[in-house]
């Protein structure tokens, strides 16, 4: 690895020529599954024809123009967004901590025209809302942010999934103004918010007139089998962020509004540069269609629930194995100790998976899984599992 590049990977010993569907072939000829999909960003996989043709034929006419000019496929991809979500309004970004910053910026904005300028945002402990001083302040890791302070102030972490532990911040801190959190933790290890909790957070915040932000750029654009995964409790956030799988591979972030942010920001209160430009929406655009013309929502649901019981089936009575849980296509195994060996253990037996939160090894493989990969994912993984722990109790 070139010592001219900042030493802030530690990156496995493997680079990729090219990929295939849910493949990846390295410099060797050697074949990967592909279980990560680029941490949940390669949502058609690779080289999907009809996003590949489409990339190539935006680049042949035209890639970036600026926000200062209309830009037609941005207006499209966001009235599908709009559609989809049944939320009003839309920003473009060019990441998932951008859309969340922006989020932020909204949430003290929506502060000060209501009174309230020192506003403060309920988040949640394990959360992971990006790298930006900001996001970082909202993320509720103490070693992700370890280092950066002193961060942004006006965040208050409590416990995830107790509607008590927000009502007690909000009693001891008045100011309050926003909750937000994910649907489903990807790096606080695969945990998903309960149903009942998702719809009585959303009455609290009715209730008081807060902003409830909702968090789905790893869980959002189809991975757990709806377009985004809030909408299995059937609720609607008044601001959702998205970015990794909404391109497909192409950086792009949204953040979208509605309810009581419909409307706050004005021209000149917020901006980008890269944001939306034609080349990224129009590779967005063809990914949603994509994903609904060949029905991959309810393919990862199906796809998804066959994955996981046969993960459950075959780690039953292993121990060290504590837990296989998520939805859809965004999975994790908990194990009872750090696992970090075992992401270049799967590499050496020709599987891409990466471990969160220590000790849970976590799978986002491309959307286009079939139950045949997702038995191969299996016949690779649990046999590393296995070895694994049984060379850590050694």
């Amino acid at each position: 690895m070139s010592s001219a590049l900042s030493n802030i990977f530690s990156r496995l010993p493997v680079s990729f020529t090219h990929g295939q569907g849910v493949w990846l072939w390295d410099a060797d000829g050697r074949r990967y599954l592909d279980a990560l999909s680029g941490i949940g960003v390669n949502s058609l996989g690779h080289a999907h024809p009809r996003l590949v043709a489409a990339i190539t034929e935006q680049a042949q006419r035209v890639i970036h123009v600026s926000n200062l000019y209309e830009v037609p496929q941005q207006a499209a991809l966001a009235e599908r967004l709009v559609a989809l979500s049944g939320l009003s309004e839309c920003i473009f970004t060019s990441s998932g901590s951008e859309a969340n910053e922006t989020a932020l910026k909204l949430a003290r904005y929506y502060g000060h025209q209501n009174g309230n300028p020192h506003a403060h945002v309920i988040t949640m402990d394990s959360s992971w809302h990006g790298r930006t001083l900001a996001t970082l302040a909202a993320t509720g890791s103490a070693k992700a942010r370890e280092g950066f302070e002193p961060l942004p102030a006006g965040y208050i972490q409590v416990a995830y999934n107790s509607l008590k532990a927000i009502e007690d911040a909000a009693a001891a801190e008045p100011r309050v103004n926003t909750v937000l959190l994910e649907t489903l933790q990807g790096e606080g290890g695969i945990r998903p918010a309960e149903i009942e909790y998702l719809q009585a957070v959303r009455r609290l915040c009715d209730e008081r007139g807060w902003l409830f932000m909702i968090d789905e750029v790893q869980s959002g654009i189809g991975r757990t089998g709806k377009w985004f995964a809030h909408q299995w409790a059937d609720i609607r956030p008044d601001v959702m962020t998205l970015a990794k799988g909404l391109g497909g591979g192409v950086p792009i972030g949204a953040t979208l509004m509605g309810g009581r942010a419909a409307g706050v920001f004005k021209p000149g209160s917020h901006g980008t540069t890269f944001g939306g430009n034609p080349l990224v929406c129009h590779a967005a655009l063809t990914v949603l269609q994509t994903l609904e013309d060949d029905g991959l929502l309810e393919s990862a649901h199906r796809v998804g629930t066959h994955l996981q019981d046969a993960l459950r089936s075959a780690l039953a009575g292993v121990a060290g194995v504590k837990e296989v849980r998520g939805r859809g296509l965004m999975i994790g195994i908990e194990l009872d100790r750090a696992c970090g060996a075992i992401v270049r253990q799967a590499l050496e037996a020709g599987l891409l998976v990466n471990v969160t939160r220590d000790r849970v090894v976590r799978l986002l493989p491309p959307l286009i899984l079939t139950e045949a990969d997702a038995d191969e994912i299996v016949a690779r993984l649990v046999p590393t599992i296995k070895t694994f722990l049984s060379g850590a109790s050694a």
